[in-house]
């Protein structure tokens, strides 16, 4: 039996189409002409003997050896990754303090901390979870390294932006969301004041002339999961982290208002950051972009991303 030896390169133009969605965004991200990630993918199903697509309308689906690759591939990338950064940083000591908002909290932040200490474990790592105006405050005055947060309208002496993320309506996951949009006063639940997403949502629906009552507050992400998931009102966040027992709601349902976009920045504490935290910052911005859609990229994070691949 021939041994199959297979090429990361390709491999990699295989995962981020399939991820994306679209082979030609595949080769924009990696900086190649359509025809040569078609030309991988073409070696791809050579070097499988065996046909990894199938057709499916107008475009490509994958065969049941094209999703056991596909699995397999990404394994194969990450652990390639990680070989990488280990060996290009196996002399990195230290710490560094790292501040997240809580909708990154569960759906980044484990992946992020896993793959930096496996590449790094001569590295500490002090993470804290908080709201985006005391993550900016805590950079601003150096108690924090690095921070990920909405943009509050602050000027930051050094800030990326990373992304424009679209805001979602969000309802319970049971069937409740009609008897919720049918009150005269639309309730709402939210995180307590200062809040950047709680004051869109009433700047938007004070927009629309759509009365609105504030029906629950918390200080906590996890409790407003829990009121929305038991009918008491609607919320707004990003489709990052939701729990099951909520849902995104779609555009234009029961009227309700169109949700701005907000965006998405990335403090440092200084201009030039130290070999430690740029490679904590570039772990954390490719898993920040695993969860966002491509359209959603500014020019740093897509050429960020384009470096790293």
């Amino acid at each position: 039996m021939r041994q199959i030896t297979f090429d990361l390169d390709v491999l990699r133009s295989f995962v981020t189409g399939m991820e994306l969605g679209s082979f030609a965004k595949a080769s924009d991200r990696l900086g190649r002409s359509t025809s040569a990630v078609s030309a991988q993918l073409k070696k791809l199903e050579e070097q499988a003997g065996t046909p990894i697509f199938r057709k499916s309308g107008r475009g490509l689906a994958l065969t049941d050896a094209g999703e056991t690759m596909l699995g397999y591939a990404r394994r194969l990338l990450e652990l390639n990754d990680e070989a990488a950064s280990a060996i290009s940083g196996v002399e990195l000591e230290g710490w560094v303090r790292l501040g997240l908002q809580e909708d990154f909290g569960e759906a980044v932040l484990p992946d992020v901390l896993g793959r930096f200490a496996r590449a790094h474990p001569k590295v500490k790592i002090e993470a804290r979870i908080a709201r985006s105006h005391e993550l900016a405050e805590r950079v601003t005055t150096g108690s924090l390294d690095l921070a990920l947060a909405w943009h509050n309208g602050d000027r930051m002496p050094h800030s990326e932006h990373v992304a424009d993320v679209p805001m979602r309506w969000i309802g319970p996951a049971r069937p409740m969301q009609e008897s919720l949009l049918s009150e005269r006063e639309l309730p709402l639940a939210a995180l307590e004041a200062p809040c950047l997403l709680r004051t869109k949502a009433t700047e938007t629906l004070d927009r629309a002339g759509r009365p609105w009552r504030m029906a629950f507050s918390s200080p906590s992400l996890s409790g407003i999961w829990a009121a929305v998931a038991a009918g008491l009102g609607l919320t707004i966040r990003t489709d990052i982290g939701l729990p099951a027992s909520v849902v995104a709601l779609m555009p234009g349902v029961s009227g309700l208002p169109a949700l701005p976009h907000m965006a998405l920045n990335l403090h440092h504490k200084d201009a030039d950051p130290d070999p430690v935290t740029g490679k904590l910052a570039e772990i954390l911005i490719q898993g920040v972009m695993d969860a966002l859609p491509e359209n959603t990229l500014s020019s740093f994070a897509r050429n960020k991303l384009k470096n790293v691949a």
